[in-house]
């Protein structure tokens, strides 16, 4: 079944900024197009809540084909998120799924959102919600190799606040991958990127980014404006470490000093995933997005990944 076209939190945010673009019907339809695009992907992005309601970003990888359709309306994947990422065993039972498959070197997305169970070694996912997004702020990556798989998948402790180690590699990415949830509504899986340092850190459990001009559809501040609680998850592309943050976020709508910001988030860290050797997926940075924002000369960082450019 299709999801309301916008619902009450889409709905006042777009109030509260004054506009935003009007509502397309996105429906659960997965057209001819859509099916080739995810057929071709190696990476899928995944948002749900756990359990608990905690709500968490994970990621599912494979060879080529690992993602394909069955009809219209149905995603299926041969693998499931590793042992250790937080969702692994959330889709034993079913749940609100929010996915999105994303294109670094062709600057393209796709957002899909149903609900979603475990089918054997796979997911199945129904969909209620299939969108194209923009190509903003999409960092060009190229897939260079896939490391040989010598070491499991490692799990580190689940913290309550991040390392100094981990502070560095949020501060120094120039993308990430954020989880929302409304209860009525269900689940989105959206992406974030800008030039590296854009994420700031404030001590070791709070994060606050820039919202930039985007699609204008407001899905994740929409979900926000219902429920705070949403997952976030950085990816090492050089390496294939996943670092994943489950907490609640705040948008303040008055802050947005950052160069082309139109309000800031903040983001209040309850739980820490590090999950080494997450994938075997290699991949190599080529162009950041002519989208990005240009920050002050004080915060301009060039991270070891650009530098190697």
């Amino acid at each position: 079944m299709p999801r309301p076209v916008t619902h009450e939190g889409e709905q006042s945010v777009k109030h509260r900024v004054g506009g935003g673009r009007p509502a397309p019907a996105f429906g659960p339809k997965i057209t001819s197009g859509f099916a080739e695009f995810l057929q071709r992907q190696r990476m899928l992005v995944i948002g749900a809540p756990d359990a608990e309601g905690a709500v968490w970003a994970g990621i599912v990888t494979g060879e080529a084909e690992f993602v394909r359709t069955r009809g219209d309306s149905t995603i299926a994947t041969d693998g499931l998120p590793v042992v250790g990422d937080p969702l692994r065993e959330a889709f034993d039972t079913e749940r609100d799924c929010g996915t999105i498959a994303i294109d670094p070197l062709h600057s393209r997305r796709i957002r899909a959102n149903g609900r979603a169970r475990r089918d054997r070694d796979g997911l199945v996912l129904v969909t209620e919600q299939v969108l194209r997004n923009c190509p903003k702020y999409i960092q060009q990556r190229q897939l260079v190799t896939d490391a040989a798989p010598e070491r499991r998948p490692t799990r580190g402790l689940v913290t309550t606040e991040l390392s100094e180690q981990q502070q560095d590699w949020i501060i120094g990415a120039d993308t990430f991958f954020i989880a929302t949830h409304s209860p009525v509504h269900g689940a989105d899986a959206s992406h974030r990127g800008g030039a590296p340092g854009f994420v700031t850190v404030a001590g070791n459990r709070l994060l606050s980014w820039p919202d930039y001009v985007g699609n204008s559809f407001y899905m994740t501040l929409g979900n926000l404006e219902l429920n705070p609680a949403c997952g976030l998850l950085f990816v090492d592309w050089s390496r294939g470490h996943t670092l994943h943050l489950t907490g609640r976020a705040q948008v303040d709508w008055q802050r947005c000093a950052a160069p082309g910001a139109k309000r800031t988030i903040d983001f209040y860290v309850d739980r820490v995933v590090q999950v080494d050797h997450a994938t075997v997926l290699r991949w190599q940075f080529l162009a950041p997005s002519s989208y990005n924002p240009t920050p002050p000369e004080e915060q301009q960082l060039v991270p070891e990944e650009w530098s190697r450019k």
